[in-house]
């Protein structure tokens, strides 16, 4: 049977199908999306809605002369498919495969790596400022969905594209969803009124709201057209999403413009496949968290939420804020049980921390859960509204450390280095799920800003229903005294120390383990201690070695003159690592016990060759 798909090996090659071909073509893509995320997981809800978007604006445009730019680029397996990446789609999202994102290096047609959302419109801003500078007729298109659409550097780009006049357009792909269905008035307010066409997707009018009700919710009321023209753009849509005639109409006017255009967009997520249309919450990003730990354990995610429910049944104050990311830090069982009680802030961390600080002058007690690499995005915010000024929040820094197939964008390595560096941070982080709970009620009883970083995926399996008790705050837990080296855990970092101190000793090197529980402050006297009496000290830790939990180590030997201290740093390296296994990506950089024997074995001048049998670590000495 004939494969369209097989025949399209440049977008131009687009232009020469008929509307039959492709109509074919389309369900195509849609099905090879489906069988890919199926086997190798990915974002599957989100691909499936823009596909008729992708065709209509290749077959418009001229790439990689003309160029798009895919805000987050989690929408752009379809892209993928017909800039000639085809024939390797099937290694999407595994090891040294193609990427999940849009990767500069994989394409031409790739003009902007992306993994983070809200930052495309600013990117198209400047790819087509650097057009007129250079006197080029090429045209600059950045595709975002509504629910980035709340990021406020959107905005800031939005203002300054309009003040240019740049010939410049943004497709905002309207689908209701971010992860999460979107949260605000923008989003609210941008759907009044009723389209004079009827959409090819009969759910799409669903999200239409009523002009006057919109009015009586938010006043005072701005159309969609009035909103654009503040910032300078003219406004094209409502579109049909799913209508290709109808979306490369409007695409072709926009762009003829040569102006500041918004081409409003409706489409329905998860297109074309029942189960990711009825839900395209859990259809987001389908088998990709994969049950990594113990057979009996809960993920630290749940195991944070469950927790900051049960404070907050008994105390008030306790508050929590997400940033579109309700279900994927558990605060969605939180909201079921306490509504009104969590705050979902849209795509905006920045605003998330800052709303947080805001809680906490008026005795409240907020719990901000971010992922660990989507924290970035807030750091002057951490710094300025809540450091400085010593507010107690507490930060759950989520998936820290690798988290695997979403890769270099998504990696949460560098949080205890931006973290640590700031004055009246505590930063903390649990060795287990059952120390996670401590943490947590220890954050919300310190008068300090708190920040408890946790790993992505299930807990190491212990039991969880013991009292809440308080750990004293930069006093570490010594969990097995040695002689003759010093294995120091942060984190993820401790149980695999404990492991390879248990073959350490039938090996008859007798190892200490310190699970440090605080980066910040360091439980200098018991550090050391163990650094005087063993003279070896190997540190283990979850994140980037410049920076992090070592570094910090080392520092505080150096200013306790510890100059005959021998160190050994496990950690990752100064690279953005790539998508791949978590396990395997860490067992890459020593971040293992076979990697920790093999550090400890080096600084006790012991000779040992490990491998791994038939799952049973095998020595030879």
């Amino acid at each position: 049977m004939s494969c369209v798909l097989d025949r399209i090996n440049t977008p131009a090659d687009l232009r020469e199908l008929t509307a039959t071909e492709l109509d074919a073509l389309a369900d195509e893509i849609r099905q090879l999306i489906i069988d890919t995320v199926n086997a190798n997981g990915g974002h599957m809800a989100s691909n499936l809605g823009v596909v008729e978007i992708t065709l209509a604006l290749h077959r418009v445009l001229d790439s990689p002369k003309d160029k798009i730019v895919w805000d987050t680029s989690n929408q752009s397996y379809a892209h993928k498919l017909v800039t000639g990446r085809a024939g390797t789609f099937a290694s999407l999202r595994q090891p040294d495969g193609l990427s999940g994102f849009a990767a500069r290096e994989e394409s031409p047609h790739d003009v902007m790596g992306a993994g983070h959302a809200g930052t495309g419109v600013s990117a198209g801003v400047g790819i087509a400022l650097a057009n007129r500078l250079r006197g080029l007729e090429s045209s600059t298109v950045t595709v975002i969905g509504d629910g980035s659409f709340t990021s406020g550097v959107v905005f800031e780009a939005m203002n300054q594209a309009g003040d240019l006049g740049l010939p410049y357009v943004v497709v905002l792909n309207d689908n209701g969803m971010s992860i999460s269905p979107n949260v605000g008035a923008l989003g609210r307010n941008l759907r009044s009124g009723r389209p004079s066409w009827v959409p090819s997707d009969p759910k799409v009018l669903e999200r239409f709201t009523d002009t006057q009700a919109a009015i009586d919710t938010t006043e005072p009321f701005a159309g969609p057209s009035e909103f654009c023209a503040a910032f300078g753009f003219e406004y094209e849509g409502p579109v049909d999403g799913h209508d290709r005639s109808m979306l490369e109409g409007a695409f072709q006017r926009a762009i003829e413009r040569r102006r500041p255009v918004l081409v409003h967009v409706f489409t329905h997520k998860g297109k074309g496949f029942q189960a990711a249309e009825s839900d395209p919450v859990t259809w987001h990003q389908p088998g990709t968290a994969k049950a990594v730990g113990a057979a009996n354990a809960t993920s630290y995610s749940k195991i944070m939420a469950r927790t900051l429910t049960k404070l907050a049944r008994d105390d008030d104050r306790i508050v929590a804020v997400s940033a579109a990311m309700m279900e994927g830090t558990a605060l969605a069982e939180m909201e079921r049980e306490l509504p009104g009680r969590v705050f979902d802030v849209g795509i905006a961390e920045g605003h998330g921390v800052a709303l947080a600080a805001g809680f906490a002058t008026q005795g409240m007690r907020p719990v901000v859960c971010i992922y660990s690499t989507f924290l970035q995005r807030a750091f002057d915010q951490i710094v300025h509204d809540v450091a400085i000024q010593r507010l107690p929040v507490v930060l759950g820094v989520d998936r820290a450390g690798v988290v695997g197939d979403d890769g270099r964008t998504h990696h949460g390595v560098l949080d205890l280095a931006y973290l640590r560096a700031i004055p009246n941070m505590v930063v903390a982080a649990p060795k287990d799920e059952a120390e996670l709970q401590h943490m947590l009620y220890t954050g919300l009883a310190a008068e300090a800003p708190f920040a408890i970083r946790y790993s992505r995926g299930l807990g190491v399996g212990v039991a969880t229903d013991e009292p809440l008790s308080r750990l004293p705050i930069g006093r570490g837990e010594l969990l097995r005294d040695g002689s003759d080296v010093a294995l120091l855990g942060i984190g993820w970092g401790t149980v695999p120390a404990m492991r390879a101190a248990e073959e350490l000793s039938a090996l008859g090197v007798q190892a200490a383990v310190l699970n440090a529980r605080y980066v910040k402050p360091l439980d200098s006297e018991m550090i050391c201690e163990l650094a005087a009496r063993t003279h070896r000290i190997v540190t283990i830790e979850d994140h980037n070695r410049m920076g992090g939990f070592g570094s910090a180590v080392v520092e505080l030997l150096a200013d306790n003159d510890l100059r005959d201290v021998q160190v050994r740093r496990i950690a990752l390296p100064d690279q953005f690592l790539g998508q791949g296994p978590a396990d395997s990506l860490r067992s890459e950089h020593g971040l293992s016990v076979s990697g920790i024997i093999d550090a400890a074995c080096e600084l006790t001048d012991f000779t040992v060759n490990v491998h791994v049998d038939a799952g049973r670590l095998m020595v030879r000495t």
